[in-house]
């Protein structure tokens, strides 16, 4: 059997309203393509009728598939997840409001050919567009987070970490993912200074990214991250990512 060209993994909580929307966008544009794929949504323990949804969408979308958790874990856990569980040679991970939409993809895939092992969809290097820009005070946070990060967990020469479109290898997340150990709010930088670790070629590669004016930061989860950060930090430290990875539980 041929292996799958291209996962694309969909992290999901509380997404009943708008899942379809996103989904049908993303094999609208796949169906297209001259390549294999297939769509994963991964629910994490949602409230709402997230699963119930994707599961009748499954009927009328070829080749997606639910992976259906009953409680929640944490948006980086889901992405492990969908990810192992991806069979693609080359596996994308993309926000569930299609705030990316699918058709950037086209930009990431042709760095692999270069060598490159992991792609990053970002919204601070040459060539994103934001639509509509981000507010000031939004940038002034975005960028003491990225100098938070390089300080703490290393990541410098990576202009934007949280970017929820990233691609990378099926080798490259056989060696990465398994060795993450933060669930929650910094699984990104996690992931992107494992690869470091491991020696993986990274680009960042800007893309579009429509902004939710109505999305808001909370402080606590500020804090959160903050504190992950700090994980990641006494991980690096310790040598934890320094080991063989173990498959995700």
């Amino acid at each position: 059997m041929n292996q799958i060209y291209l996962s694309v993994v969909v992290p999901a909580y509380g997404e009943e309203k708008r899942i379809a929307e996103t989904l049908n966008a993303i094999d609208k544009y796949l169906k297209n393509q001259k390549y294999s794929y297939e769509i994963i949504v991964v629910n994490d323990g949602s409230k709402d009728d997230t699963g119930p949804v994707v599961e009748q969408m499954i009927r009328k979308i070829k080749n997606l598939k639910l992976l259906d958790n009953r409680i929640n874990h944490g948006k980086g856990y889901v992405v492990r997840q969908g990810m192992l569980a991806a069979k693609g040679q080359y596996r994308l991970f993309t926000d569930s409001d299609n705030s990316t939409p699918i058709e950037e993809a086209v930009k990431l895939l042709p760095y692999f050919n270069q060598g490159y092992d992991v792609v990053i969809g970002s919204r601070d290097v040459k060539g994103a567009k934001l639509e509509p820009p981000q507010p000031l005070y939004r940038r002034f946070l975005g960028r003491g987070w990225w100098l938070l990060t390089s300080i703490v967990v290393g990541t410098w020469g990576i202009s934007d970490t949280q970017c929820g479109f990233k691609m990378m290898t099926a080798g490259a997340a056989i060696q990465t993912l398994p060795l993450c150990k933060i669930e929650r709010f910094a699984f990104d930088p996690e992931i992107l200074a494992i690869a470091g670790k491991k020696k993986l070629k990274i680009k960042e590669v800007g893309i579009l990214w429509r902004n939710d004016p109505r999305s808001t930061v909370k402080a606590t989860s500020m804090v959160k991250m903050f504190f992950d950060l700090l994980k990641i930090r006494l991980n690096i430290i310790k040598g934890i990512y320094d080991g063989k990875p173990r498959p995700i539980r």
